[in-house]
């Protein structure tokens, strides 16, 4: 029976856990970056949804469509609220961008925003990695956004 050197082999484990730790790890931040990015996706989606609920509701006063610069900011400040509560984006810019747009009817186009007039609120978030920068370059910022239409009541 012969006797094994084992001497020869003291740092292969550490080897081989330093390259399976660091991809074990870049997996790890890799799927909770990505369910950041669908989670804050999904509360851009919702900020739009809400704010175009607010923007359709009847309300009495001048409805032309160029006088509605006041309805137009309180559905900005409801995209705004609803978004700065529930985005994770740890400390980061959370600048977002609302765009809301109000369409006549085309059937029977009267300068007015009246029953079945269309509202368009689009959302824009600049997002910005947390973690994955730091592992693999290359990586840059980009925009979710979110686009939602309803119909006046």
């Amino acid at each position: 029976m012969r006797k094994h050197d084992f001497k020869r082999q003291s740092g292969t484990s550490m080897v081989e856990f330093a390259f399976v730790a660091s991809l074990f790890f870049m997996l790890l931040f890799g799927i909770i970056e990505f369910s950041v990015i669908l989670y804050d996706k999904a509360v851009i989606t919702n900020a739009s949804r809400e704010g175009a609920r607010t923007g359709i509701l009847f309300r009495v006063g001048d409805r032309t469509i160029g006088s509605l610069a006041a309805e137009n900011t309180i559905v900005e400040n409801v995209v705004t609220a609803y978004a700065s509560n529930y985005l994770i984006s740890l400390g980061g810019d959370s600048s977002i961008t609302t765009v809301v747009t109000r369409r006549d009817n085309l059937v029977t186009p009267n300068g007015k925003f009246d029953v079945g007039d269309e509202l368009i609120v689009t959302v824009t978030y600049p997002y910005d990695f947390l973690i994955l920068p730091a592992f693999a370059a290359g990586l840059s910022d980009f925009t979710l956004g979110a686009v939602t239409t309803m119909r006046a009541e």
